[in-house]
């Protein structure tokens, strides 16, 4: 070491730090710890000095100007048991500890979290916000968190508060109870309980959760997507009306598109005869009258047939073609006196006898 290097550490009158990074505590550089009694020490708003002698916390400085004497410094002072004031130089660690709000810290969920929903069930459920956090006491900090390193940024302690935070909302949260699917009406109470149970585990670390926000709670996407189609079916009401609509559709998409080749042309020709055969059960429902309630009750009877037009194999009711030959099931006709219906190959109505 130089004469002038050992002259000029031994003359260090001004310390301070202006903070232009994230940095929550930051040593400042003391040429070999030496600092002259009567140095100037200036600490900004939003900062606090400490000074460790020998490893042990000495003083601790708030906002203002300070001169360094032994009135200034009353514990570095009993430690070095200085009797009388004198200007020779002595040897600390000197920390500035950043005491600002560092705001947009986030958290989040790694993994999905197994929760009872009373509607669901069994769910697995995220989450991800954001918080804020100051350091409120510079002491407490130094000792439970930073120890002695010369540089400590907000992101070395990001993980661990991010733990701390997902443990203690996963808790409120199964303890509130609330639905899933009420969840997002209470974010902002969620978000104040869970501040004020976190509170006392970052005072413990010298630190305050100075703001908390819940972003957003969902669930997997596959769960999302059954949600979806339960809501799109509720949306529909009347199923029956929904596949008609369905039908009709897909009818206008295969008349809209000429270059579907022979596939869409039998995809076209089935939905048609589908449709067709949708209609006209709907029409038949309309106009057949009402059953009469029988007045006593009575065996229920045998299916009837209907004979296929093409090959005479016996149709069930609920049989749209022919099984041995697939010629559509023979239309229904009615009587135009009385509205009666009217089986294939009969002459005169049963019910009036009116000439078919």
């Amino acid at each position: 070491m130089g004469l002038f290097s050992f002259i000029r550490g031994q003359f260090i009158e001004v310390i301070e730090w202006t903070d232009n990074t994230n940095e929550i505590v930051h040593q400042f550089p003391v040429y070999d710890k030496a600092i002259k009694m009567g140095a100037q020490l200036t600490v900004r708003e939003s900062q606090a000095a400490i000074f460790l002698n020998e490893g042990q916390i000495a003083d601790v400085f708030g906002p203002g100007r300070y001169i360094l004497s032994t009135e200034n410094m009353p514990v570095l002072t009993a430690l070095k048991s200085w009797k009388y004031a004198f200007n020779s130089p002595f040897k600390a660690d000197v920390y500035f500890v950043n005491t600002r709000n560092f705001t947009d810290q986030k958290w989040g969920t790694t993994n999905p979290i197994m929760m009872r929903d009373p509607e669901f069930g069994a769910i697995r459920m995220r989450g991800f916000g954001s918080y804020a956090f100051r350091v409120q006491d510079p002491a407490l900090f130094l000792k439970e968190i930073f120890g002695t390193q010369s540089s400590f940024t907000a992101d070395q302690i990001g993980g661990y508060l991010k733990s701390v935070i997902v443990s203690g909302l996963t808790d409120l949260i199964g303890e509130a109870k609330i639905p899933i699917m009420d969840i997002a009406l209470h974010y902002d109470e969620l978000s104040s309980a869970a501040q004020a149970k976190l509170e006392p585990i970052f005072n413990g670390m010298g630190l305050s959760l100075s703001g908390f926000f819940i972003e957003n709670i969902s669930l997997p996407e596959e769960v999302e997507k059954m949600i979806d189609r339960k809501s799109s079916m509720n949306i529909a009401g009347n199923l029956d009306q929904y596949m008609k609509f369905q039908a009709a559709e897909s009818i206008r998409e295969a008349a809209n598109n000429p270059d579907g080749g022979l596939a869409g042309t039998g995809a076209g020709l089935g939905a048609g005869m589908a449709m067709g055969q949708m209609f006209s059960q709907a029409m038949n429902s309309a106009s057949a009258p009402a059953p009469q309630a029988p007045s006593s009750p009575a065996a229920p009877a045998a299916e009837a047939l209907t004979p296929c037009s093409s090959c005479g194999h016996g149709l069930k009711p609920n049989e749209k073609f022919c099984p041995e030959c697939g010629t559509p099931r023979p239309e229904k006709k009615f009587c135009s006196e009385c509205g009666g219906a009217l089986e294939p190959g009969m002459k005169f109505c049963p019910s009036c006898g009116t000439k078919a």
